[in-house]
Formats: C-alpha cells, structure tokens, sequence
C-alpha cells in the first residue's frame, strides 16, 4: 500500500500544474521527510549516460538512489533542455504548496539544487517565502549574482555547499547578508575535494551526508 501510495503521489507531483487537496479521516499517513531534487544544466542537455568531457557521467540515478536509501521521498525529474528557471521554480512551488496542504510540515521538506538547479531552488526559496521549508543550494553562487540577480532573496532553513576548487561556486555569505527575508537557520559547507565542478556529479558523502542530515532538522550537521 505504501508504495502504490509513493507511486501516485510521485507522479500527481511531477504533473503541472498540480492540485492536490487533503483528504479528511484519511488514516494513510505520508512519508515523513521529502526531498525535491534539481540537477545540474549538463542532464538537462544531454542523455543521462552522456559523459561530460572533463566530469565523467553525471551519477543524476545513483545520488537519487543515495537519498532513497536512507528513506527519503525524492521528487525529481529530468528537465528538458534549455528550462527557463523562473517557470520551473513556479512549478516547484505549487508542488510544494500541495504538500503542505496535505498536511507535510514545512521543515520536513528540502528543496536541493546542484548548479543551474541550485539557481531554480534559490528562486523558490525568494518566492516561496516559508522560513520554515529547508533549502540546500550546491555550487550555485558567484559574486556576480549580486547584481546579475538581485531578485533572490533567501528565505527557510539555508544550507549552501561549495567546493574550493570549483570557480563556478563560491561562498554566498554575501548572499546570506544581503537577503532580507526570514532566515531560521544558515550553514556553510566549504569542500575541498579538488574535483572542480565535478564534485557534484558523484553521490559523494562529501556533500550528501550534509545535505541529509539538514533534511532530518540536524541544522547544526553534527
């Protein structure tokens, strides 16, 4: 019963627009703790068995594998090529909203993005505006966004990971300092693993165990 449950709840999310209402006296109690996951451009633009000429195959399968394992819902999808990330974060918000309207509590939902996905999570994050949903954006800031995209503005429980090797993605710190929504909880993961942008093409435990450990309330990643 779970699973069929999981099965249609899966595909009602991934459907747009999506309705879902809550159903009074329903005694099947969803899964605990959901994770909306949004790669990088590279699967957007390729088939999931194309291998980046200096990454390697970008591991979209097993990281969602990873996250199933240790009992996470992962809502996620291969984009079509060239998303326009501001339609695809509206779409992402009315998924969430039709979570929380079945009664999901906010901070049992974590919103991930690698990269151009990390980019269409931020823009949840600034319209969503729920302190309460948590948030992890993976190599996705660079000083220039500063001014290139003052429409995001950090809102819910914030993790940001970048990786010192990595010029795509460096400290949002200033990111952080500049928002003027309700932050409830911000943490900063510095790697070091010197993969360059790779590293967020493997399900590494680098930056996996942070990002489950901030979708199980753990804001201090201890």
């Amino acid at each position: 019963m779970i699973k069929v449950f999981r099965t249609m709840l899966l595909l009602l999310l991934l459907s747009f627009p999506v309705v879902l209402t809550a159903q009074k006296g329903n005694t099947t109690s969803p899964p605990k703790d959901y994770i909306f996951f949004l790669h990088n451009r590279f699967l957007e633009e390729n088939d999931p068995e194309a291998k980046h000429p200096e990454y390697g195959r970008a591991e979209y399968k097993e990281i969602i594998a990873e996250f199933e394992k240790d009992g996470f819902i992962v809502i996620s999808e291969k984009r079509s090529s060239k998303t326009n990330i501001s339609l695809y974060a509206a779409k992402v918000i009315k998924q969430l909203d039709s979570l929380i309207k079945l009664g999901v509590k906010p901070d049992h939902i974590t919103v991930i993005g690698t990269s151009k996905g990390g980019y269409i999570a931020q823009l949840v994050s600034s319209a969503l505006k729920n302190p309460d949903v948590n948030f992890v954006f993976i190599g996705a800031f660079q000083k220039s966004d500063l001014k290139e995209m003052p429409e995001i503005n950090y809102c819910g429980n914030i993790l940001t990971i970048y990786e010192s090797s990595d010029s795509n993605g460096v400290s949002a710190i200033e990111r952080k300092q500049t928002s003027k929504l309700k932050i409830k909880h911000f943490k900063e993961v510095e790697l070091n693993t010197g993969l360059k942008h790779g590293f967020l093409y493997k399900p590494l435990k680098e930056w996996m165990e942070p990002c489950k450990k901030w979708a199980r309330r753990n804001y201090a990643l201890n």
